[in-house]
């Protein structure tokens, strides 16, 4: 069955944190009165403040909604934030979910959310949140270079669309501070995407690289579409693996839900500078075996090549990823594929002990 992909999802503090105490965070919260009466819940973005003293304890009647999406399900909720360096905040929402993960159902348009500029679901969101200011009844303000600004052939809160579950976004620190996604795929592939402004990444279109079958996921398509409805190129992901639902037996597959990490730009590991980090939150359903990779880009426009990324001991299923100030990568994983008190931990990747 599907994972509940409920609760707290990210947190984010603004770029003048240390000075505005202002920190925001995104999780599910109840259906709103104004969503449809069979929906399950909403995505919501709030702004809480911080106290300027210890301890820093959010105060929850600080809390100033930002941003609500309604979602017909339980599951594929995204929920990611993150601030770009143009400062802007940056949202995925996944595609509204259902049982069959397929983007067909309650509240999912017939082409699919994906491929719907005019909902925000399976998208990345772009908010400008800097000033704290409620403009037209939003707590945010639309940046003037989103791709549908004007809000003719979208709605303009649209970064990038086409995205299944993106429950992982990160920028990179370095290089060209790209935006990194890890979406999670149905059946047959697993997904890393770098996210351009007006993106179409193909979902329910595509899956990885291959085409997709809304009606039988399991099959691999004879047609990959090139273009979406608009005429506009459909963009490939950087890197994909098989998933073990799809490719039963087959060596090749190496998980079942993709968790995005971080470009490593850290000192401990120099091998591993500007390579990205991720991992896969099982590897086998029903098992804690997680697994770490890492890709590297190819020239020009290559495909990144996926390695598995050796670690010294069995760590369970790989849950987050998260980064210090000094770029170095930290792993979080839970003992069990449930949701367990105490088998959480937190592993911090460094060289391996020299013998």
């Amino acid at each position: 069955g599907a994972c509940d992909g409920r609760g707290l999802l990210c947190r984010a503090l603004h770029p003048g944190f240390a000075q505005n105490r202002r920190v925001f965070l995104a999780y599910t919260a109840p259906r709103r009165a104004t969503a449809p009466p069979d929906y399950d819940c909403t995505l919501r973005v709030s702004e809480f403040t911080l106290p300027a003293t210890e301890p820093l304890r959010i105060d929850p009647a600080s809390e100033r909604i930002v941003i609500e999406v309604d979602k017909p399900y339980f599951n594929h909720n995204g929920g990611r934030i993150a601030f770009g360096p143009d400062g802007f905040l940056y949202v995925s929402v996944g595609d509204g979910g259902g049982p069959n993960g397929c983007d067909l159902g309650l509240g999912h348009a017939p082409e699919g959310n994906g491929q719907n500029t005019q909902t925000l679901l399976a998208k990345i969101l772009r908010l400008d949140v800097s000033d704290g200011k409620t403009t037209g009844g939003k707590a945010y303000r639309i940046p003037k270079d989103n791709p549908f600004a004007d809000g003719k052939d979208g709605l303009p809160e649209i970064f990038a669309y086409g995205v299944r579950n993106p429950w992982s976004m990160t920028f990179d620190r370095g290089g060209n501070h790209e935006l990194f996604i890890g979406d999670v795929g149905q059946m047959r592939w697993e997904e890393v995407n770098i996210i351009k402004r007006g993106g179409n990444y193909g979902w329910p279109l595509r899956e990885g690289f291959d085409g997709f079958n809304r009606e039988q996921p399991a099959l691999a398509p004879t047609s990959r579409p090139e273009k979406g409805l608009r005429g506009e190129p459909l963009l490939d992901p950087i890197a994909v693996y098989k998933n073990l639902s799809g490719w039963k037996g087959d060596p090749e597959a190496m998980g079942i839900s993709v968790t995005g990490g971080y470009v490593y730009r850290g000192r401990a590991l120099p091998e591993l500078t500007g390579q990205y980090v991720y991992g896969d939150w099982s590897g086998i359903q029903g098992s804690p075996q997680g697994r770490l990779f890492v890709a590297r880009a190819g020239k020009g426009n290559e495909r990144w090549t996926v390695d598995l990324l050796r670690v010294g001991r069995p760590y369970g299923c790989v849950c987050a990823f998260g980064e210090d100030n000094d770029g170095e990568i930290y792993v979080l994983t839970n003992a069990s594929t449930g949701l367990t008190r105490g088998g959480g931990k937190v592993w911090k990747l460094v060289p391996s002990e020299k013998n």
